[in-house]
């Protein structure tokens, strides 16, 4: 059977055209002849042989019919097409001002229906504050999340029984209502979401008691967080499913908990390194000998040479904080700062005294 249009030369497309190309080419040409902007006499025509066009390719299944046999049925053969009303679309003054991605987005579908899709729960958020030591070790934190749960008492239908959940009988559970009428371009048909039971399909007769025929109810539930070794200001953790349920039935969403790292009285974090500053007696910085500083894990002895000055910065190897990507261990930078006496005894002040002498009587001695 010979094919009457060539709706992919309407078009300009070729035969092996996406549905991005034919929609491209079809916003295009319909605006070019929109009977509103292109007041040639054949305008009208010529846009009608457009969208006839669209509904076609833009359909798979009217698209394989037409590439085989050369027509998409019987409703477009004359002129006319089913698929959409474009009264609905019409502006105050009988013009067209109408959305072309509209159009377009109904001729893919077919002209059918679809149920509105359920949505997932939302997701939430919640800041964990955290002391170093957790950061560094890791920790296990319970936290209380106030959230939208699914109802126990009716499983998150939000029906009184489910008995009491209803086909709808206005749309015959399509969720959706299509309506006819005859233009001056042809036959066309809207599909609109169902009032009734707003694309659900169905709709609840008696409604739960508990939840009022929401499914979900609002409740408080402690979730234990396993705080990883490492971890930084600012470290983002999903608890999957965490978040609030989903609308009647459908997923939860997740729980984001957003971590803060508290400033330490004692030590100064710098990526996987610590800081941390000790006093050490002018004796010991002078003689040598050892200390005692705090880690995160505890006391440590740290070896003081002989002639240390202020503000030199021993490193004490991998008792830092973990590399929260890695294996690697941070260490811990220790900078002593000589500590003076304030107040000697006349026996210190003596052996200070001598002791300066003798080093100005050397020479090349000097403080």
């Amino acid at each position: 059977m010979p094919k009457e249009k060539d709706y992919y030369k309407i078009l300009g497309v070729s035969k092996n055209a996406t549905k991005e190309d034919i929609k491209a080419a079809y916003k295009k040409l319909a605006k070019q002849y929109h009977p509103d902007i292109n007041k040639s006499h054949d305008a009208s025509e010529k846009f009608k042989e457009i969208n006839e066009a669209a509904a076609v390719l833009g359909d798979d299944a009217k698209r394989q019919q037409y590439d085989q046999f050369g027509s998409a049925g019987p409703q477009f053969q004359g002129g006319g097409f089913s698929g959409f009303d474009f009264s609905d679309f019409m502006s105050e003054s009988g013009g067209f001002g109408f959305d072309f991605d509209s159009i377009f987005e109904n001729f893919f579908g077919g002209g059918q229906g679809r149920q509105r899709r359920r949505q997932r729960g939302s997701d939430l958020r919640y800041d964990l504050e955290i002391e170093l030591e957790d950061a560094a070790f890791g920790a296990a934190k319970t936290i209380s999340v106030p959230r939208m749960e699914e109802c126990e008492k009716c499983d998150g239908t939000g029906a009184e029984s489910k008995s009491g959940i209803i086909t709808c009988d206005e749309c015959n559970g399509r969720g959706a209502s299509t309506r006819t009428q005859r233009t001056p371009f042809g036959l066309f048909s809207t599909t609109a979401t169902c009032r009734k039971c707003r694309g659900q399909g169905k709709y609840i007769k008696n409604e739960c008691h508990e939840c009022d025929g929401r499914g979900v109810v609002q409740k408080t539930r402690k979730i234990e967080v396993k705080i990883p070794a490492g971890a930084v200001d600012g470290t983002n953790l999903r608890v999957q499913g965490g978040g609030e349920s989903g609308e009647r039935g459908t997923s939860s969403g997740d729980l984001y908990i957003v971590i803060h790292v508290n400033r330490h009285k004692t030590f100064e974090r710098h990526g996987s390194d610590i800081y941390i500053k000790v006093q050490v007696p002018f004796t010991i910085a002078a003689l040598g000998g050892e200390i005692e500083v705090p880690t995160l894990k505890g006391k440590a002895s740290l070896k003081i040479p002989e002639g240390t000055q202020s503000n030199t910065i021993f490193r004490m190897k991998h008792l830092g904080v973990p590399d929260l990507h890695s294996h690697h261990v941070g260490d811990e930078n220790v900078e002593v700062v000589i500590s003076v006496p304030e107040k000697l005894t006349k026996k210190q002040k003596k052996l200070l005294e001598d002791f300066e002498k003798e080093s100005k009587e050397k020479k090349g001695m000097f403080w």
